[in-house]
């Protein structure tokens, strides 16, 4: 059993910067990928980053690449994800996510290979 809570979420002005965190409990296991997804209204999950548990290897989609960093601190358990020069179109809920097995590091951006989910926290940013 695996346990993510997000949080981090908030209202901030195009431009600016927010850090969220996804505190990781119970089993886990060495293979895992850690990945951040995003969903507005009426629109399917949309994926936004992933990184192995180890750090080793890192994805992102294109729509975020240069401006949204996703890294771990296996001493607290948590996986973040630094977002800069925030846009309007990055609003939305954001989810963390976690599968158990690695794969090809190209099926972590497929929402379905994903085991484990937060709750989600509220993105929004103003133009």
């Amino acid at each position: 059993q695996v346990q993510l809570v997000e949080s981090g979420g908030g209202l901030v002005q195009a431009g600016a910067s927010l850090r969220l965190s996804c505190v990781v409990s119970g089993r886990t296991l060495t293979s895992a990928v850690m990945g951040w997804f995003r969903q507005t209204p009426g629109k399917e999950r949309e994926f936004v980053a992933a990184i192995s548990w180890s750090g080793e290897s890192a994805y992102y989609a294109n729509s975020v690449k240069g401006r949204f960093t996703i890294s771990q601190d296996n001493g607290k358990n948590t996986v973040y994800l630094q977002m800069n020069s925030l846009k309007s179109e990055d609003t939305a809920v954001y989810y963390c996510a976690a599968r158990l097995s690695r794969g090809q590091i190209v099926s972590w951006s497929s929402a379905g290979g994903y085991h484990y989910w937060g709750q989600g926290t509220q993105v929004t940013v103003s133009s």
